[in-house]
C-alpha cells in the first residue's frame, strides 16, 4: 500500500486583541453625590474617591446612602489603592464603611487624610489601612499603571486633579474644581495642566456640576469681602453657618471677626473637629485668646461675640437647627441677633432651609442669605471654567461625571462645541464600562453596583415595597390593633385596645380612638353570629373597619396592625 506524503499546512497564530483600559463609575453620574470611580487594566484597578450622599424626604430612617462594592469585593486582589481627591464628604464619607468590606491603602493630600483619620477614629477604625499623604509632585508606580497629580482650587485646600498612567495614554479625573486666579489658598498647578494634556490624555473625567451656568464662578476673595462688609453692618451677636468643610471660608470669618474685634466660638461636632485639624496644618490661623467655649458668650457683650455653626442646609441635629427650634442648651436666638447662611441648598434640602430661616426671623433675628449677597460662591466651575479645563487637557474621550442627568447632558454638549467629536463623547449610568483602546473606545459590560443604605451605622439594602413602607409609616402613622380571643367560645376576652404611634396624640384623640374600638369590637360581634373564628377573616375586618373609620373622621388613613392572640 502506498503512502501518500503530506505537507504540513501552516496556519497563521492570531494575535490576541490587546486588552482594554476600562473605566467605571460606582457612584457620582446621575446624581450629586456618592462619588467613587474606577480606571481598570489587566489585573490592576486604580479607585478614585469613596463618598456618600445624603437621604431626601422618602428614605425614612435613612442616614447615608453609599456605593455597592460587590464587584470590588469580588476584585479585591486587584485593587492598588484608593487615591482621593480631596475631603468633602461626598468624596470621602464612605471609606469607613468601604473598610469593613475591604483592606486597601489610602491616597490624599494632608487636610484630606486628617479628616479621614478623624472619621475612621470616629468609627474605631484607626490603623486599619495604610494612610499615604502624597505632595503635587509625587507618583506611584505600579506593574501597569501609574498615578500622580495637579493641583486644583475648590472651596477646601488640598484638592487634586488625579492623573492615571496607562500603556494607551492618560486617564485623568478632574475631581471638583474651579479656575479662581485670586484664590484664599495656592492657585491651581495651570502649567501641569497644560504639561499633563500635551502629553496625550487617553480620557477626561470632569466636574458638571454647574456646567449649565455660563460664565466663570466668581472667586472667593469676593467672598472675603461680603462675609467683612456683613460683619461690619452687625450691632449684636453673629451666627455665622456654612459647610464645616469648607476651610477657605472657615479661615476668611476669622479675618473678619479680627478685623471687627469679635471672640469666636464654635458649634456642632464636624464644625469642631475642621476647626482642630485645620488649625494644626496651618490652614486656619487664629491669635491666641480669640477662641472661647460656647459656655462663655454670656460673659461677653453680643456685639463681641461670633459664632460659627454647623446647620446651613437646615440638618434637623444640626446646631443652628437646634437653635432656631429652640431646642439647643446653650444657645438661644434674642431679637438683635444677625444670622449668616453661607452656602447654597444642596438639592433636596430647600423646605428644611426656609423652615429654619422662618423659625430665626420668628425669634426675632436678622438672618442674612442667598447668593445676591455675595457671601457664597460655588467651589464648582461654570460653564467658561469647564471649556479651559478642557482646553488644557485636550483628551480623546470625555466623560462627564458628578451631576445629575441634565448636568452631565449640559457638559457633552459643552465638549462638542469646544471640538471633540460627539461619537467620542460618553454618557454614562453607574455601572456602567467604558473599553478604551489605543485608537478607540466602546461600551462595554455592566457590572453590578447601586446603593447601600446605612441606618444607624448598618449596612443595609432595601426593596423598593419596604421603602414606600418606611415612607407610609413615616407620613400616615402606624395603629397596632390588640386582642385576646377564646378560639372555643369566639369570644373577644380582652380588647381590642388601639395604640398608636406618629398618627394622632394618644390624650388628645382617646375619644377617637375609644369610638373606634367600639365600633370594631361590635364589627367583629357581627362576624361571629355569622360564621366560625376564622383569623384571617377577623384580621381584614380589622383593617376594614378602621381604615373606614379613620379615613372618614381625620381623613387619614395609618399603617394598621392586628396582633390577635388566640387562647
Amino acid at each position: 500500500m502506498n503512502e501518500i506524503a503530506t505537507t504540513p499546512v501552516r496556519t497563521r497564530r492570531s494575535k490576541s486583541s490587546p486588552p482594554p483600559v476600562r473605566i467605571f463609575s460606582l457612584g457620582g453620574i446621575g446624581e450629586i453625590g456618592k462619588n467613587m470611580y474606577g480606571i481598570e487594566f489587566k489585573n490592576e484597578i486604580i479607585l478614585i474617591d469613596a463618598g456618600l450622599k445624603f437621604p431626601d424626604s422618602r428614605l425614612s430612617g435613612i442616614d447615608y446612602i453609599i456605593p455597592d462594592i460587590t464587584y470590588l469585593v469580588n476584585n479585591s486582589h486587584k485593587i492598588k489603592g484608593l487615591f482621593l481627591t480631596h475631603g468633602h464628604e461626598d468624596h470621602i464619607g464612605a471609606i469607613p464603611f468601604l473598610l469593613r468590606q475591604l483592606q486597601i491603602p489610602i491616597y490624599g493630600g494632608a487636610l484630606t487624610i486628617g479628616l479621614v483619620k478623624a472619621k475612621l477614629e470616629e468609627y474605631r477604625l484607626r490603623g486599619q489601612t495604610e494612610l499615604h499623604v502624597f505632595q503635587e509632585n509625587d507618583r506611584y508606580t505600579f506593574q501597569h499603571l501609574s498615578v500622580h497629580f495637579f493641583r486644583t482650587t475648590h472651596s477646601i485646600p488640598d484638592a487634586f486633579g488625579i492623573v492615571v498612567e496607562t500603556p494607551y495614554g492618560s486617564v485623568v479625573h478632574t475631581g471638583d474644581f474651579k479656575f479662581d486666579f485670586t484664590p484664599e489658598d495656592r492657585l491651581a498647578d495651570l502649567p501641569k495642566m497644560a504639561s499633563v494634556g500635551g502629553g496625550g490624555v487617553l480620557a477626561l473625567l470632569a466636574d458638571s456640576t454647574n456646567s449649565e451656568k455660563e460664565g466663570f464662578t466668581p472667586s472667593e476673595r469676593k467672598v472675603g469681602d461680603a462675609i467683612l462688609d456683613s460683619f461690619q453692618k452687625c450691632e449684636g451677636r453673629i451666627l455665622f453657618a456654612t459647610f464645616a468643610s469648607n476651610v477657605h471660608r472657615l479661615q476668611q470669618v476669622v479675618e473678619a471677626a479680627i478685623l471687627c474685634n469679635r471672640t469666636i466660638a464654635v458649634l456642632g461636632r464636624s464644625m469642631e473637629k475642621v476647626f482642630t485639624i485645620a488649625q494644626e496644618l496651618g490652614y486656619i490661623r487664629i491669635p491666641d485668646g480669640m477662641m472661647i467655649d460656647i459656655k462663655q458668650i454670656d460673659r461677653f457683650e453680643d456685639q463681641q461675640i461670633l459664632i460659627v455653626c454647623t446647620g446651613s442646609q437646615g440638618e434637623p441635629n444640626a446646631a443652628l437647627s437646634r437653635i432656631a427650634s429652640g431646642s439647643h442648651r446653650t444657645v438661644q436666638i434674642y431679637p438683635g441677633d444677625s444670622v449668616i447662611f453661607s452656602s447654597s441648598p444642596i438639592p433636596g434640602n430647600t423646605q428644611n432651609i426656609n423652615r429654619s430661616i422662618d423659625l430665626l426671623m420668628r425669634a426675632g433675628a436678622n438672618v442674612i442669605y442667598g447668593n445676591s449677597v455675595g457671601i457664597h460662591t460655588s467651589g464648582h466651575g461654570c460653564r467658561e471654567d469647564l471649556k479651559l479645563m478642557l482646553s488644557f487637557i485636550r483628551p480623546k474621550y470625555f466623560i462627564p461625571i458628578h451631576g445629575e442627568y441634565r448636568m452631565l447632558l449640559s457638559h457633552r454638549n459643552l465638549a462638542i462645541q469646544t471640538g471633540i467629536p460627539e461619537e467620542r463623547v460618553f454618557i454614562m449610568d453607574i455601572g456602567d464600562t467604558l473599553s478604551v483602546y489605543r485608537n478607540r473606545a466602546k461600551r462595554g459590560r455592566t457590572i453590578p453596583a447601586g446603593e447601600v443604605f446605612i441606618s444607624n451605622g448598618e449596612m443595609r439594602t432595601f426593596e423598593d415595597a419596604l421603602l414606600e413602607e418606611r415612607g407610609e409609616l413615616a407620613q400616615e402613622g402606624i395603629v397596632i390593633v390588640v386582642m385576646t380571643v377564646d378560639k372555643t367560645t369566639q369570644q373577644i376576652l380582652s380588647g381590642p385596645d388601639i395604640v398608636t404611634r406618629g398618627f394622632v396624640y394618644m390624650q388628645d384623640a382617646r375619644p377617637l380612638l375609644r369610638r373606634a374600638e367600639m365600633m370594631l369590637k361590635r364589627n367583629l360581634n357581627k362576624l361571629r353570629e355569622r360564621q366560625e373564628y376564622d383569623h384571617a377573616a377577623w384580621t381584614r375586618t380589622t383593617y376594614k373597619v378602621l381604615r373606614r373609620h379613620f379615613t372618614k373622621e381625620v381623613g387619614r388613613t395609618p399603617h394598621i396592625m392586628p396582633s390577635i392572640l388566640e387562647v
